[in-house]
């Protein structure tokens, strides 16, 4: 896994179409996220844009889904 500028080159996301869950619905505080063309994914927070983005292999953000649909990461 990585972050910051270093994966971050001018120009690697800019492009990037980023979507948020429908959950968010306007009231802020929510994850976005892009799938890149490298086979990366990329996590920002919507309401820091200012920060880089935090960027995972697929495999990391496939097993990241699996918890957290099985309700692994919930208090």
């Amino acid at each position: 896994m990585t972050t910051g500028p270093g994966n971050t080159a001018p120009g690697y996301l800019r492009d990037a179409a980023w979507f948020k869950s429908s959950a968010s619905s306007g009231s802020g505080g929510c994850l976005e996220v892009a799938f890149l063309p490298d086979g990366k994914v990329a996590i920002r927070d919507s309401e820091d844009l200012g920060n880089p983005p935090f960027v995972v292999t697929r495999h990391v953000w496939a097993c990241w889904l699996d918890g957290a649909k099985k309700g692994e990461f919930d208090r």
